[in-house]
């Protein structure tokens, strides 16, 4: 996973002035827990502006303004103790960007023997007061909701409590998908599959959700770039082709050259355009060039795709967009579509032609020979994969009607058995609700008929990611 060190996390705690010089020791009490709530996040990112522990509404001003400056991403609003709303609105009002309330108390439960056993009772109100983070957060809630803030609460404990900290983590991984695609460059390169209605995409709509970057690029940038390739850099890739790849016997050597010649020419491309993904399709017809770029593009593509550039074939963006995604996330995300229909396994098989997340492939992928690229123009060599077995995560970016996108998600396993050995990337998954079920309840949000699919089980990081990109999520199973 290759992370992007732009996020930047802002961390603030709240009190209330009032108390300090009426109860000793608590406000520095209150800032070791911020201290421990900063080094928990600082495992799971480094990037962190503490403006610490905020009790007033001058304090709360200023501390808006500086994440404002720092340009956080995200903030995560610690609640320590009772604290007046409105020394929390000025904060996030001003620095407009996600908020997660952190409402954890410092232990499981407060002594209470030792706590009644007190005998100064302005002691007791401290002691009671260190506990008490969750006293404020119906008003914090309330005043967000009526003013427009989007809020997302943690409640837990500070210590010993894995649940909430994995939320934490997964909140934190989240924003950083987020940043990521904020960011990201999509190179679109050729044009659309004709008659593939479904994947016509309104590319501005894409820069609503995600923000980034679409640069469309021509196949003839990517032909000129094959002219520049040396015999040294083709003998280097063949190379590599043998180390990652298990290249079948009947594969013509004059294929494999041109696919080398492509994959250096490509990733010359990328490097150009700085990108980060791309979608490309190109019928090639009456351009020896172009169509000897485009049928040898497919090794290549898979090479980016396993590494930080997932690509997608069909000029599939809603899709490119997915798999940037998955593979942010660090799971992957290989191009598929249904493929069949398996009753008596109660599986479906789902993959595509074209390039292959090889870096979640069970075993190594093979290499094969096509002498014809079904629905396409050229022929060449084709990539035969299965994704890894066990649990896996499906991901749709989906055009909704009337405008606007969702997330689409269902988890599965990836299951050992037969699979099609025709030269293409396919699995077979087995879904909780069954295979027919899954293909009725997916098909009926409209998605487009290619989907992302990455390793392990990762919905309700989806789910946090579209929350901080305000988009509607809809979890099949």
């Amino acid at each position: 996973m290759k992370l992007n060190t732009t996020l930047k996390i802002g961390l603030f705690g709240i009190g209330l002035d009032t108390y300090w010089p009426q109860f000793e020791g608590l406000k520095e009490r209150l800032e070791g827990y911020l201290g421990v709530v900063e080094a928990k996040l600082a495992t799971v990112h480094p990037n962190i502006v503490n403006v610490g522990l905020v009790d007033s509404p001058d304090k709360a001003f200023e501390a808006g303004k500086h994440f404002k400056t720092e340009d956080v991403d995200i903030i995560f609003l610690y609640v320590t103790t009772y604290a007046l709303s409105s020394t929390v609105l000025p904060v996030v009002q001003r620095a407009k960007v996600p908020v997660i309330i952190l409402n954890l108390s410092p232990a499981p439960a407060i002594d209470y023997t030792s706590f009644n056993a007190m005998t100064d009772r302005t002691q007791m109100t401290g002691e009671w007061l260190a506990y008490c983070s969750a006293c404020p957060v119906p008003e914090i809630a309330n005043v967000f909701n009526r003013v427009g803030i989007t809020f997302h609460q943690i409640t837990g404990m500070l210590h010993n409590d894995s649940e909430t900290w994995l939320e934490v983590s997964e909140w934190v991984e989240a924003a950083k998908v987020a940043n990521i695609m904020a960011y990201n460059r999509l190179g679109c390169m050729g044009h659309y599959y004709s008659g593939m209605l479904d994947i016509y995409s309104d590319l501005t709509q894409q820069y609503a959700h995600f923000g980034g970057h679409i640069e469309l690029l021509e196949v003839e940038e990517l032909a000129e770039l094959r002219k520049e390739v040396s015999q040294t850099e083709i003998i280097q890739r063949l190379q590599l082709f043998q180390e990652t790849f298990d290249i079948q016997l009947d594969c013509p050597h004059e294929e494999l050259e041109k696919a080398a010649v492509t994959s250096v020419a490509l990733e010359r491309l990328v490097d150009k355009h700085k990108l980060g993904s791309m979608a490309y399709y190109y019928k090639g017809t009456g351009n020896p060039e172009n169509e000897e770029a485009i049928a040898s593009i497919i090794l290549g593509n898979s090479l980016l795709t396993a590494n930080g550039v997932p690509v997608a074939g069909e000029y599939e963006i809603k899709n490119a967009q997915a798999m940037k995604i998955m593979d942010s996330f660090g799971v992957g995300g290989s191009f598929t579509e249904y493929y069949a229909m398996d009753f008596a396994d109660d599986v479906v098989l789902m993959g595509h032609d074209g390039p292959g997340h090889i870096a979640i492939a069970e075993g190594k992928t093979k290499v094969r020979p096509l002498k014809v690229y079904h629905g396409k123009v050229g022929k060449g060599v084709s990539v035969e994969m299965s994704v890894k077995n066990g649990p896996v995560t499906l991901l749709s970016v989906v055009e909704k009607r009337g405008g606007g996108l969702m997330l689409l998600v269902a988890e599965a396993e990836s299951v050992a058995g037969p699979i099609l050995e025709i030269g293409n990337t396919n699995s077979r998954y087995k879904f909780s609700i069954g295979a027919r079920k899954f293909v009725n309840d997916w098909n009926s949000h409209g998605p487009a008929h290619h989907c992302a699919i990455g390793v392990g089980h990762i919905s309700s990081k989806i789910e946090k990611l579209g929350a901080l990109l305000g988009m509607e999520v809809r979890k099949v199973c």
